[in-house]
C-alpha cells in the first residue's frame, strides 16, 4: 500500500433548504457538523489512504472564507499552504427533518481543481445516529470503495 496523501480535510459544511433558524435548530445542527467531521476525519485517517495535514493555522483565512461551497476553489491555497496534496469538501443540504443529503469530493491540490473521488448519499431522519450512518455509508460505499484509482502521490 503507498504512503498515506497529505490532505486537508475541510469536511462537511451546512446548508438548510427549511430557513430554519430558531437557535435551538441552529446548536443541533452545529453540533452534528461537528460530530460528523470528526468522524470523517478518523475514517479517512484509519483508511490509511490519507493523511490530515494540520490546518489550525490556516483558521482565520478558512473562517473568513466560508462557506466554501460559494467561493469556488479559493480553499485550494488553504491546503496549499498547509501542504495538502489532496482535499476534502462535504455539503450537508437539509431539504427537511426527514431529508438529507451528504455530498463529498477528494480534489487535488494542483491548480486544476481534479476531482479524484466523489459520492453522494440521502438519508432519512436528522438525528446524530442517521447522520452518522450517513456519513459513514458515504466514505465507505463511495469514497473509500473497492476497486477506486490508487489517490495521486
Amino acid at each position: 500500500m503507498a504512503a498515506p496523501v497529505p490532505t486537508a480535510i475541510f469536511g462537511f459544511e451546512f446548508f438548510d433548504d427549511t430557513f430554519d433558524t430558531r437557535e435551538t435548530v441552529k446548536s443541533e445542527q452545529d453540533a452534528r457538523i461537528k460530530l460528523v467531521n470528526a468522524e470523517l476525519v478518523r475514517l479517512l485517517t484509519e483508511s490509511g489512504e490519507m493523511a490530515p495535514v494540520d490546518l489550525s493555522a490556516e483558521a482565520a483565512k478558512i473562517d473568513e472564507l466560508a462557506p466554501f461551497y460559494k467561493c469556488n476553489g479559493c480553499e485550494e491555497g488553504i491546503a496549499r499552504s498547509a501542504g495538502a496534496r489532496l482535499e476534502v469538501l462535504g455539503m450537508v443540504r437539509k431539504m427537511s427533518n426527514l431529508i438529507l443529503t451528504f455530498t463529498l469530493i477528494v480534489k487535488e491540490v494542483d491548480g486544476n481543481e481534479k476531482l479524484v473521488r466523489s459520492g453522494q448519499v440521502d438519508i432519512r431522519g436528522n438525528t446524530d445516529e442517521s447522520w452518522l450512518r450517513g456519513t459513514r455509508y458515504l466514505v465507505k460505499n463511495r469514497i473509500l470503495a473497492s476497486g477506486q484509482p490508487a489517490l495521486p502521490q
